[in-house]
């Protein structure tokens, strides 16, 4: 291996040690309490360094979110593959999500790093659209479930689908947030996860086009 082929693996290499210990010490401390200091010191390198990699604690945390969203997305792959109607990929990703709840970092990563980034708004702002390509991926894979249920006649089709993907999304925050203080064992509780399913249902009954049998949309089948 030449000098330069050399070099370039430390580059590597220290780059991923930089993430590794960024992403420790936010699920540890909580993104908000993490500084540059605290990441250059775990990861024994000057904070000069640090800032050659990464420019800024932003830029750092949004590349932490986006590797934690593609693990989500390829996690939730094979779930939204198989539903064939609206409503029954709904109930894939619902099934996705659940499966990954609490066995899994990537969903605490995302939504403390976006709600840092962005703590008025769920996961991403308008503002931020195509600058996080894993996030956006998450956020139309949901509003096209939604427009899909709005083209078969079982959403309302007045329904706002970027709102509705928004406050989906709220409450996955909510519950994300609340798991992130409690042990990981302790996350897949059935008492969570009938809370959480209680609420998604609630929610996704309330985009309902008037007249139709809620009972479609319950995803306790």
């Amino acid at each position: 291996m030449g000098i330069s082929e050399r070099r370039e693996r430390e580059k590597t290499e220290r780059r991923k040690t930089i993430l590794g210990c960024a992403r420790e010490l936010i699920l540890s401390h909580g993104v908000q309490r993490v500084s540059m200091d605290d990441i250059a010191k775990k990861a024994e390198l000057s904070k000069a360094t640090v800032y050659l990699y990464f420019s800024s604690k932003e830029i750092l945390f949004n590349e932490i979110c986006e590797e934690a969203a593609r693990g989500f997305l390829d996690h939730l792959k094979p779930f939204l593959g198989t539903g064939t109607t609206g409503v029954e990929a709904l109930k894939c990703f619902w099934q996705g999500y659940v499966e990954m709840f609490g066995s899994s970092d990537e969903m605490i990563i995302i939504f403390q790093v976006r709600h840092f980034m962005n703590p008025e708004l769920p996961m991403v702002s308008l503002e931020e659209q195509r600058k996080s390509y894993n996030v956006d991926a998450i956020l139309e894979s949901i509003k096209t479930i939604i427009d899909q249920c709005k083209a078969e006649g079982i959403f309302d089709p007045d329904l706002d689908s970027y709102m509705a993907t928004r406050l989906l999304l709220s409450m996955f925050s909510v519950t994300i947030e609340n798991a992130a203080r409690i042990p990981a064992e302790a996350r897949k509780s059935p008492l969570i996860i009938e809370e959480m399913k209680k609420s998604f249902q609630i929610i996704i009954r309330g985009f309902a086009k008037e007249g139709i049998d809620r009972a479609q949309l319950s995803i306790y089948n």
